[in-house]
């Protein structure tokens, strides 16, 4: 069968560009497209699904299925080879579809004649708006070519979705709160403080007026002009009066700059402008097929990388519309409270400082770069506040306590009357916070606490200076590999890698390998049928079976390291046998390096992450073949109590200062000093300053965190007796308590401990 070529992908582009410039009903232009791609395609079959209330896809256009079935047909997402595309947000291609165990028979498609099957999911805003499906009666494995061309036909289609005319967006619409009566929303913390003000939703769509390109050159040169003005205009926010002094704030604007010349987004981009879509579209698409990819991602970290990513895809789009978002003072109320479902750092500065009170997420974390930049403007953030954009009306009065994590939308005066002081005290606390980042962490009695922040960007790696911390305990190789379309190369690893150290500059970097897997699926690799993510294949387990690509990692490492330092920890060990496969790999490539002349990593320290409880009890086998162990406070955690931390019926049943648990990592400490292997632990635990120090009361001496919970931590940290405090944990850990948390908590006040979160 003949196949698509470059000549014809332009050709069926430039048809369907004709279609939607057409008079035609948007379903009269929807059954011509079908004809159009499957003649292209040279496919015998074409169809697309479009989603409909309920998660239900309907049949809408088909060239070559039975056409009494369009408007008949319907599948629940997850249901067939259809419903497995849209689960996923993935494309499916099979050479033989009635083989897989997906494969749902619908009598009267008639398309049980027909064998292979390539489909797309149609994408816009992130989210599954249809399925685009074109199917031959021979068995075939479809090209990447061809795959390329269905996905970028596909954007064309989600635009025609979009417009209305298939399926009334009223159909999918939330149901608007009662606009008089009034409510309390509850969310997270994610910075302090309390404000009042006039809501003003965030919606950051932008009208992109042509998809179709016929000078692809043309386009390139328009990407290029708006980089440069985005550039310009980035530039400009860093010289804002209403950022204050330097800080971490300043630094996270920076590398959010240097965010924007990422070579890979922007070889995407250029990918998809060069596959014919203009230089609007190709932003959308890249944009679309990230979010798509990371949409089942829970791990907050990763999603506030996707917030900072769909920050800058939006402001290039107004620059290519040449509708350059800018705060017009006029448009916005004297006090604002903003509303979105996420937000970009840069983004926030768009809406004027001297205006801007607070901010209202419907997903966000503390440790995202728009929290930095919202602490550094000093307004309080409440994230997680499910449904926040249809229960908060624009204009609507709001009161944001960002302290106890709460909203009240349409408050009555006795709640207007309890805003009140917490301004001066976070003020005060700023400022101390802020007078300490260069001093040691060290308690009254003389014990030295090393205080580490998390990573795995390169723009993370701003904050070291700024936090005062001693260098990097855990940078997480993966997230670079889930934003690209392909597995990069040791080249490419190697540069980044490189740039880590450079970046560090002279502190200690631990570099985990790659932690994939579970929630973290990599575009380019097979999913795996799992029923239980966390515990199946994932992380160590996919890198064993797939060697040659930890060896990749692995050499690129130590070709970075050039002579330099070099840390390096396994993650997920649950048994002493598969940190001995991973570090006979590591040797392997060692030995591969010295026979090549390359300089040795000096020192090198190999370690493990300590997440799976059984690894416990073999460390008389592992402690004397490691440098050092990191514990991976969540997932032990997850996997010690067997709680779904995704679920919010469980996520919240026990405590991670529980005597059980806190007995489980007093008894690793103890042990690793015995055998003195160092001991660090990362995770959300370290980043609080009462689990915190909890975790020095067991014996922990070093702990990772995100940076901006440091100063907090830090302050604790001065603060502590820490001989005193180990004394009174021994007399807790015995107890059968469900959490030990207030006793720990009336510990500090008798004796002076700050605890207070930022």
């Amino acid at each position: 069968m003949a196949q698509t070529g470059i000549g014809g992908h332009r050709r069926a582009l430039r048809r369907l560009r004709t279609i939607m410039a057409g008079d035609g009903s948007a379903q009269e232009r929807l059954d011509e497209i079908v004809k159009v791609v499957a003649a292209e395609m040279v496919a015998e079959v074409c169809s697309i699904y479009v989603m409909r209330a309920g998660e239900t896809l309907e049949l809408f256009a088909t060239e070559g299925l039975n056409p009494t079935a369009v408007h008949l047909t319907r599948l629940r997402v997850g249901e067939g080879l259809v419903g497995e595309v849209a689960a996923r947000a993935r494309p499916l291609n099979l050479p033989d579809a009635q083989s897989h165990p997906q494969f749902s028979y619908r009598p009267e498609t008639g398309e049980e004649a027909f064998h292979s099957l390539l489909g797309v999911p149609v994408l816009r805003g992130g989210r599954v708006r249809g399925v685009l499906v074109v199917q031959n009666r021979a068995q075939r494995h479809y090209s990447d070519e061809e795959a390329e061309t269905l996905e970028v036909i596909a954007v064309i289609i989600a635009e025609l979705i979009a417009s209305g005319g298939l399926v009334s967006p009223v159909e999918t619409a939330p149901a608007q709160g009662n606009a008089v009566l009034a409510i309390r929303l509850e969310g997270v913390r994610i910075n302090g403080g309390l404000a009042t003000g006039e809501a003003v939703h965030h919606t950051p769509r932008v009208s992109i007026p042509q998809l179709v390109a016929d000078d692809p050159a043309a386009e390139h040169r328009r990407l290029a002009e708006a980089l440069s003005s985005m550039h310009s205009e980035l530039d400009d926010m860093l010289t804002l009066d209403a950022l204050g002094r330097p800080g971490e704030h300043r630094d996270v604007l920076r590398a959010y700059r240097k965010f924007a010349e990422d070579r890979g987004w922007l070889r995407r981009i250029r990918e998809a402008i060069d596959g014919g879509l203009t230089a609007e579209a190709a932003v959308q698409k890249v944009l679309d097929d990230t979010r798509a990819r990371m949409r089942q991602i829970t791990d907050p970290y990763l999603r506030e990388r996707m917030a900072d990513l769909e920050d800058l895809a939006y402001r290039m789009l107004h620059h290519l519309t040449g509708d350059v978002r800018t705060a017009h003072l006029a448009e916005q109320p004297e006090a604002l409270v903003l509303v979105a479902h996420s937000i970009g750092p840069a983004e926030l500065l768009d809406y004027a400082p001297k205006r801007l009170k607070a901010l209202i997420l419907e997903e966000g974390s503390a440790n995202s770069h728009v929290a930095i930049v919202a602490r550094a403007l000093d307004i309080p953030v409440v994230g997680r506040v499910k449904g926040a954009l249809s229960q908060v009306d624009p204009m609507d009065p709001v009161i944001v306590d960002g302290d106890h994590s709460q909203v009240y939308v349409r408050p009555g005066e006795d709640i207007q009357q309890t805003v009140a002081e917490y301004f001066s005290v976070r003020q005060r606390r700023l400022a101390a916070y802020s007078a300490k980042r260069d001093e040691p962490a060290v308690t009254k009695d003389g014990v030295c606490v090393s205080l580490n922040v998390n990573a795995g960007l390169l723009m993370d790696l701003q904050s070291l200076e700024a936090s005062g911390a001693d260098g990097v305990g855990l940078y997480r190789t993966e997230i670079p590999f889930m934003l690209e379309s392909e597995l990069p190369g040791v080249e490419a690893q190697t540069d980044l890698y490189r740039r880590v150290l450079e970046g560090a500059a002279g502190r200690p970097v631990r570099f985990r390998t790659l932690d994939i897997g579970g929630d973290k699926q990599l575009p380019y690799f097979r999913d795996s049928a799992d029923q239980n993510p966390a515990m199946g294949w994932r992380s160590i387990r996919v890198a064993l079976d797939r060697p040659s690509m930890l060896r990749q990692q692995l050499r690129a490492l130590i070709v970075a390291c050039d002579g330099r330092p070099l840390s390096v920890m396994f993650p997920m060990i649950a048994e002493v046998a598969e940190f001995e496969a991973a570090r006979a790999i590591l040797d392997l490539e060692i030995e591969r390096a010295k026979s090549r002349g390359r300089r040795m990593p000096e020192p090198l320290e190999v370690g493990a992450m300590l997440e799976v409880p059984s690894l416990m009890w073999q460390l008389d086998s592992l402690l004397p073949q490691v440098d050092f162990l990191s514990v991976g406070s969540n997932d032990l955690f997850q996997f010690l109590f067997a709680v779904d931390r995704g679920n919010p019926l469980v996520a919240d049943r026990y405590d991670v200062l529980s005597p059980g648990l806190l007995s489980v990592l007093e008894n690793l400490a103890r042990r690793c000093s015995e055998n003195r292997v160092a001991v660090s632990l990362c995770g959300e635990m370290a980043g609080r300053p009462i689990e915190a120090m909890a975790l020095i009361g067991v014996g922990f001496r070093s702990l990772s965190a995100p940076a901006g919970t440091l100063g907090a931590v830090k302050t604790m940290v001065n603060g502590l007796d820490a001989g005193a405090l180990a004394g009174f944990m021994k007399t807790l850990l015995s107890l059968p308590d469900h959490s030990i948390r207030e006793r720990l908590r009336d510990y500090a006040i008798d004796h002076g401990i700050e605890l207070a979160e930022l």
